[in-house]
C-alpha cells in the first residue's frame, strides 16, 4: 500500500439498459445492466434516493440533542440525531439543516461545520448524507413546528458525548447517523480539533447544491 493514496473517486461503468420497476413518495428502485471490466453485463438494483443531512448539535455542556423515534422497518424505537431528507433538487444542505434542528428540536444554531459525509448502503442505495456540527445552541423563536406520523410519539434528551459512546460501542445505539456523528467528533477533537473542520459551505459532489 505505499504510495497508495486512501480517497474516494467518481468511476462510473457503462449502463446497457435502466428501468425504474417501483416509484414511492420519496424514493424508487432502479434497475441498471451495468458492463464489469472483463465485458459480462450484470443486473443491479438499488434504491434511489435524493439525499440526506443530519445534526450532531452539541451544547455548552458538552451534550449531543438526540430524539427517539420508531422506525418501522427495523421494528425499533431508535435514538438518533435530527435529520431530514433534501425534498427540493438543488437545495442547500446547511438550509436543510438548520430547518430540521428548528422543526424536530425548537433550536438554532451559531456555529455551523461539516463534521462528516457519507454513503449510507452503497451497495444497494444511492443515498448520500451530510452530517453537520452545530454549536452554540439556543431556543428558537415562535411556535413549535407541529409533527405527525412517528414524530408526534418522539422524545428528545441531551445526552453527554461520553454516554453516548459507551452506548456506540457496546451495540446499545444503531443509528447510522448518530454512530458516525459522535465518532467523528471524537476523532475530530484528538485531530485538528472541530475549529479545523470543514465550513458549512463547503463542496459536495454527492449532492451539488445552489449557494
Amino acid at each position: 500500500m505505499t504510495g497508495t493514496t486512501i480517497k474516494d473517486t467518481p468511476e462510473e461503468w457503462e449502463v446497457r439498459a435502466t428501468r425504474t420497476p417501483f416509484v414511492g413518495n420519496k424514493t424508487s428502485v432502479r434497475t441498471d445492466d451495468v458492463v464489469m471490466p472483463d465485458g459480462t453485463v450484470v443486473r443491479r438494483d438499488y434504491q434511489v434516493h435524493p439525499g440526506s443531512v443530519a445534526v450532531l448539535a452539541l451544547d455548552a455542556a458538552d451534550r449531543v440533542l438526540v430524539l427517539r423515534q420508531y422506525r418501522h422497518p427495523v421494528r425499533h424505537k431508535l435514538w438518533e440525531i435530527p435529520a431530514g431528507l433534501l425534498d427540493v433538487p438543488g437545495e442547500n444542505p446547511l438550509h436543510a439543516a438548520q430547518r430540521e434542528l428548528y422543526e424536530e428540536a425548537h433550536v438554532k444554531a451559531e456555529d455551523w461545520r461539516v463534521l462528516t459525509d457519507v454513503y449510507t448502503t452503497a451497495g444497494g442505495c444511492d443515498e448520500a448524507v451530510r452530517i453537520f456540527l452545530a454549536r452554540g445552541l439556543s431556543e428558537a423563536e415562535g411556535d413549535r413546528f407541529e409533527v405527525e406520523d412517528e414524530e408526534a410519539d418522539m422524545e428528545l434528551a441531551r445526552v453527554p458525548v461520553a454516554d453516548l459512546v459507551r452506548g456506540v460501542l457496546a451495540g446499545e445505539l444503531h443509528n447510522n447517523c448518530l454512530v458516525v456523528g459522535v465518532l467523528s467528533l471524537v476523532a475530530a477533537r484528538e485531530q485538528d480539533g472541530l475549529d479545523a473542520l470543514r465550513p458549512a459551505e463547503a463542496p459536495w459532489p454527492a449532492r451539488p447544491f445552489d449557494a
